[in-house]
C-alpha cells in the first residue's frame, strides 16, 4: 500500500517536498535504485555530491519525540533532472537492521515520500587532480561527483567492495582501482588502507575525498596526512556509518 502523504508539508513546506517513487530495482546486489518524482518543480539549488533526507518515520508520533534521530535517514543524490522533477538514489543494501535498511527494502512504486531539499559539503573542489577513495556506501557519493568532474579531469582512487558482483560501475571513462574483501569486514579495513599505500599519485597537490564506514575513513586519512604529506584541508571526508552506531545510516 501506498504511504500516505505527510502533514508536515503544510507547515515546513518550503523545507520539504514530497514525491513518489516511481522506480525499484537492483544494480547490485548490494545496491538499489530509486527514483523519486515530485509533485511539483524542482528549484533547489544542487551540487554533485549532496545528499536529502528521507523521512522514515513521522517525527510527532510517539517513537518520533522520543527518539528523534529515528525518524530521518540521508541519501545521497545519484542523478538529478529537474525537468522532469525527478530525482534518483542508490541505496547501499548493507548487513544489519536499521530504518534505512527496512524502508530501502520495502520500497516499491507508488509510495509516497517526504524529503528535504540538498544540503551538505561533501562536493569536489578545484584541483589539479582528484582522489576518491572508499567502500560500497561511498561509491553512491562518488558516482555523481566524478560525473561533474567530466572526462577531462584527472582522477585516481581506489574502491573496496566484497566480491566484484558488488562494484558499483562509475560514470565516464575514469577508472578507479578495484579491491574485494570476500567476507572480511568493511570496518577499520586493512585491505583499502593496503590498496591506497599502493596508489601511484602525481604528488599531494591534488583533493581527496574519503568516505565510508568511519574507522576506515580516519586510517585513510591519517595515511595521507602522515605518510604522503597531504594538508590535512586538503582531505575531505564523509563518515556513513560505523559498526553499532545507529543514525550514519
Amino acid at each position: 500500500m501506498p504511504r500516505t502523504r505527510n502533514p508536515l508539508i503544510a507547515v515546513f513546506g518550503k523545507y520539504a517536498m514530497n514525491a513518489t517513487i516511481t522506480h525499484v530495482e537492483p544494480v547490485t546486489p548490494a545496491m538499489q535504485r530509486i527514483r523519486l518524482q515530485t509533485d511539483r518543480p524542482i528549484t533547489f539549488a544542487y551540487t554533485p555530491g549532496q545528499h536529502i533526507r528521507i523521512q522514515l518515520k513521522d517525527p510527532l508520533s510517539v517513537s518520533g519525540i522520543l527518539r528523534p534521530a529515528e525518524t530521518l535517514r540521508t541519501y545521497t543524490i545519484w542523478d538529478f533532472d529537474p525537468r522532469e522533477q525527478a530525482l534518483e538514489l542508490r541505496v547501499h543494501l548493507y548487513e544489519g537492521d536499521g530504518i534505512g535498511l527496512r524502508w530501502t527494502r520495502q520500497a516499491r512504486p507508488g509510495d509516497a515520500v517526504t524529503f528535504w531539499w540538498p544540503e551538505g559539503d561533501f562536493f569536489t573542489r578545484e584541483a589539479a587532480f582528484h582522489v576518491f577513495i572508499g567502500e560500497e556506501s561511498a561509491s553512491a557519493a562518488f558516482g555523481p561527483m566524478i560525473r561533474a568532474l567530466g572526462e577531462a579531469a584527472s582522477v585516481h582512487g581506489v574502491l573496496e567492495s566484497d566480491t566484484p558482483e558488488r562494484d558499483l560501475p562509475m560514470p565516464g571513462p575514469h577508472r578507479l582501482r578495484r579491491v574485494h574483501r570476500h567476507g572480511a569486514s568493511a570496518a577499520a579495513s586493512p585491505l583499502l588502507l593496503a590498496a591506497v599505500a599502493e596508489l601511484d599519485l602525481p604528488g599531494n597537490t591534488g583533493a581527496a575525498y574519503v568516505a565510508g564506514e568511519a574507522r576506515t575513513c580516519q586510517m585513510v586519512r591519517d595515511f595521507l596526512v602522515r605518510e604522503r604529506n597531504w594538508p590535512r584541508t586538503s582531505v575531505k571526508v564523509k563518515p556513513f556509518w560505523t559498526p553499532d552506531k545507529r543514525g550514519l545510516h
